[in-house]
């Protein structure tokens, strides 16, 4: 009896060694979303887009231990996503998506410095990061960024006889004089107020006289005269005729199609315009300049930064392991070796500095770019009202298109925030 006894004994703990055995050298998985950027992005990741193969199988063949449930949503659905997921207790682990602020409060997410590697994390330019911080925590860290600035049709305006507008009134006088010449067959000025772009807007004219969405101590300012006054100049721009006529609705990329068609002679948009207009087939000789001001301001670029960040696990049966992958992760695609094709695959700018030279190296156009985001200005996405603010800008626009109350609107939306 005593025999059998000690066989059982020793056949259990031969067979719990083997589970935990199997268990710890069983694949980790973990799930992560990425936003759809271009009519590339799927490929990249999961088809057929780099060197005959994709990220996701380039991963896994260096990372044998773990395993990627990768998913390309599209920006339209994203949020929805990201917000069904998380009401079902089912949050991505890794999340590429362009706010992060509204999980925060909720403890959704992990702090940077639990996952990302130290010398990679000192490899990200540190305006970047600071655009993520909250309570003096980095919770994301920059996937890319762009920049914007005015680009226009060489041809068009050069036939017109129009200089490049630097200030305000430059611009109005630009917009005439091409509305001249072509008789309304061009549009002179692109302008974007839907809730796409309602945002970039806003603060195109707020920066370029003085204003913007904060004040020098980062409290909301909305409601201030140089706001007010921006709003106001932008649209006298459309009741004069020398925008698109359908600001409210024709976003950035109808207005991207109306320039590669050239029926537009200048866009304020990002650095991605020359990949879009060619991959529409359009061969439009074009230039960029800097963002016109008022008279006696200072224009300034609007800078986009999209994040990666990290879900919380408290299921994960081993943390350390997790967050190691989630570093290994990270590591692998901030590799030059990879970053840089996905980098330019669709005209983005980098957030690693050990990307800088090569992109440089294979197309020296960046290197202005690189200029200009240094100088440049981003929203103030790590407050937590930011969301509110966004969409808040945009319908005061809008209203003030059919007669708003800029000033009321601009108040109402300050006291909605600031309390």
């Amino acid at each position: 009896m005593k025999k059998t006894l000690a066989l059982l004994l020793a056949l259990i703990m031969m067979f719990s060694l083997t589970a935990q055995t199997a268990f710890a050298d069983e694949p980790i998985t973990l799930d992560v979303i990425i936003c759809q950027y271009g009519p590339n992005t799927n490929d990249w990741f999961l088809g057929k887009g780099m060197d005959g193969s994709n990220f996701v199988e380039k991963f896994e063949a260096a990372n044998p231990d773990i395993k990627l449930n990768l998913e390309v949503v599209s920006w339209n659905d994203v949020h929805q996503v990201v917000d069904t997921r998380i009401a079902n207790n089912n949050a991505p682990d890794i999340l590429n998506i362009d706010t992060f602020s509204e999980f925060v409060p909720d403890g959704l997410l992990m702090p940077v410095k639990d996952y990302c590697p130290e010398d990679l994390f000192n490899d990200f330019f540190p305006a970047f990061i600071a655009e993520s911080v909250i309570d003096d925590t980095v919770w994301a860290v920059p996937d890319l960024a762009s920049a914007r600035a005015l680009f226009y049709n060489v041809d068009l305006l050069e036939n017109a006889g129009v200089e490049v507008p630097t200030t305000w009134a430059e611009l109005e006088d630009a917009c005439q004089a091409i509305i001249d010449y072509y008789n309304g067959d061009v549009y002179p000025w692109g302008v974007d107020m839907t809730t796409d772009e309602g945002q970039a807007c806003f603060a195109y004219y707020a920066w370029g006289n003085g204003g913007g969405f904060v004040d020098a101590d980062g409290n909301w300012a909305l409601n201030t005269p140089e706001n007010v006054e921006a709003v106001k100049y932008v649209i006298s721009l459309v009741n004069n005729g020398f925008t698109n006529p359908n600001p409210a609705t024709e976003t950035r990329y109808d207005l991207q199609d109306m320039f590669s068609a050239g029926k537009l002679a200048m866009l304020l948009t990002t650095n991605q315009l020359p990949t879009y207009v060619s991959d529409k087939g359009g061969e439009v000789k074009m230039a960029t300049a800097g963002i016109p001001a008022n008279e006696g301001k200072t224009g300034s670029s609007v800078g986009v930064m999209d994040r990666v960040m990290a879900f919380k696990d408290d299921s994960a049966p081993d943390q350390a392991k997790r967050n190691e992958a989630i570093g290994k992760f990270l590591k692998f695609f901030y590799d030059p070796e990879n970053y840089v094709g996905w980098v330019s695959m669709e005209g983005f700018l980098p957030a690693v500095n050990s990307a800088v030279e090569a992109l440089v190296a294979s197309d020296p156009s960046f290197g202005a770019w690189l200029d200009v985001l240094g100088t440049c200005q981003f929203y103030p996405a790590a407050k937590a009202e930011w969301a509110t603010v966004r969409q808040g800008v945009t319908t005061v626009e809008q209203e003030a298109l059919i007669g708003g109350d800029i000033q009321a609107g601009l108040d109402a939306l300050q006291a909605e925030v600031a309390g």
